[in-house]
């Protein structure tokens, strides 16, 4: 029996739009979506639709979270918040750790939230290149050990590609752009990926891949 695991990224970000946001926000690195990046998350749910998902595993970032539930709410899932999906720690990108909003917080914003759910890994700022593969790829391999259903996850960019090199063999070239699908499915003894970035469900796409 084949498993599947779906990966995807985030919609596009408040401050790609608007990047005067980062000089007065409070959470600096941690924006919401922008209008068009709340349209995107729809249309990825719209997508997962009929699709055999048990499981919806999220980056705590607001705009993982906000992604993730447009799409739980379309396949009337819970959201588990995994802070092994989290952004990429990553000094050269941010200067401190990142604050984000308190879970207790998110639960009240986003009731989809389970509660009872525990992170199976913590990142510790700051990142490296290789600590970042290290955390996706031991997040990746703890959930599909623990969770034999096929699962999705919504993460960054740079957690799109290291989840995907966690399982995959070979480190393939992501197409990790924003609102993009990943599919990898179980075959025999390895895993194959099926989708690699896929974006057809969007109706607006960014042409250059941005990561930061």
């Amino acid at each position: 029996m084949s498993r599947t695991v779906w990966i995807a990224r985030h919609g596009n970000r408040l401050d790609f739009v608007n990047p005067e946001w980062f000089n007065t926000a409070k959470r600096r690195y941690d924006p919401p979506l922008s209008e068009d990046g709340i349209l995107q998350a729809k249309q990825l749910g719209q997508r997962l639709v009929g699709e055999k998902i048990a499981h919806i595993f999220a980056s705590p970032f607001l705009r993982t979270v906000q992604t993730a539930n447009q799409v739980a709410e379309l396949l009337d899932l819970p959201i588990k918040l995994e802070s092994g999906l989290s952004e990429w720690l990553n000094p050269n990108w941010m200067d401190s750790q990142p604050e984000i909003l308190p879970v207790e917080v998110l639960q009240e914003r986003f009731p989809r939230i389970d509660s009872s759910y525990k992170s199976c890994v913590i990142p510790l700022y700051p990142e490296t290149e290789e600590m970042i593969d290290k955390r996706t790829s031991e997040t990746v391999n703890h959930l599909t050990t623990e969770f034999s259903e096929d699962i999705l996850l919504i993460g960054h960019g740079a957690s799109v590609v290291g989840t995907t090199w966690g399982l995959v063999a070979g480190k393939p070239k992501v197409n990790a752009s924003l609102c993009c699908l990943v599919k990898l499915v179980r075959q025999e003894q390895q895993w194959v990926m099926e989708l690699n970035g896929d974006t057809s469900h969007l109706s607006q796409t960014e042409e250059v891949i941005r990561f930061r």
